[in-house]
């Protein structure tokens, strides 16, 4: 049981840092990390602001014990002068007390003033990595974003992306559909031709029966005009009846006078 639950965890570990690693956003997280240090920095200011306003306190308690010590020191003087050794006596006690404390005082101000002196130059050494990692990081930025248009621009020009990749299926499609309209459209005139097929308008016909008829409407065209000259010129039955017996005997004649207007260039030559 313990096995299964240490690899679904390890499944789902992995799963999740697939989803973060999508999600993710170098420039974003250059953002954050350079806030990051913004803030460390701040704090490292207000350190040495502290220590620093630690330190004056110090001084000041130390210029006020010195006033008092030297006070103390003139009543002293003061005291002996007027014969009062014991007076005397109790203010150099005093100022000794005083001259204790003002050394306290000033081994503290020392500590002070050194850790004073590490946050300032631990605060210009952050704030000039800061500088420099604010100058990367608009670097990488900048790089990051050229580099990500490049690879769409190159992605729409290949016709890998999302967006071109549907456009082009969409285009097959388009051409998959026209070709095979076209080859339909091809293979019903075909069969419609070849007599396969029958048209039930009766305006479809192959090229040997249009031909046909085309030649027969002709025929009876020239028939047709050939009885009305006769009849207009009075030819009688026996034209009319030549006529309609065909037109071979027309074409028999029509041969007979190319060859006597032919003759005439035989003689010549």
């Amino acid at each position: 049981m313990s096995g299964i639950m240490k690899r679904m965890g390890m499944i789902f570990r992995a799963k999740a840092n697939k989803a973060l690693d999508r999600a993710e956003d170098p420039r974003e997280t250059l953002d954050y990390s350079y806030q990051k240090q913004l803030e460390l920095l701040q704090k490292v200011r207000r350190g040495v602001a502290d220590v620093a306003t630690s330190r004056k306190r110090l001084e000041l308690q130390m210029n006020q014990l010195n006033n008092q010590s030297s006070k103390l020191e003139d009543q002293g003087r003061k005291a002996l002068a007027l014969g009062r050794e014991d007076l005397a006596r109790e203010a150099l006690t005093r100022r000794a007390a005083l001259q204790q404390q003002i050394s306290d005082l000033q081994q503290q101000h020392e500590t002070l003033q050194t850790e004073e002196n590490k946050l300032t130059l631990a605060s210009q050494r952050l704030q000039a990595k800061v500088d420099a990692f604010r100058t990367k990081k608009e670097t990488i930025k900048a790089t990051y974003t050229a580099a990500q248009a490049q690879t769409r621009i190159g992605e729409a020009f290949s016709g890998i992306s999302e967006e071109m990749g549907d456009v082009g299926l969409a285009i097959q499609r388009a051409e998959d559909k026209t070709a095979q309209l076209q080859a339909r459209s091809g293979a019903i005139d075909e069969l419609l031709a070849s007599g396969a097929l029958d048209d039930p308008t009766g305006t479809s016909k192959d090229d040997l029966t249009a031909e046909l008829d085309r030649i027969s409407g002709n025929a009876d065209v020239e028939l047709e005009l050939e009885r009305m000259k006769a009849e207009l010129t009075g030819g009688g039955s026996g034209s009319r009846q030549a006529i309609e017996g065909g037109t071979g005997t027309a074409s028999g004649t029509g041969q007979e006078e190319g060859q006597r207007q032919e003759s005439p260039r035989f003689d010549k030559q």
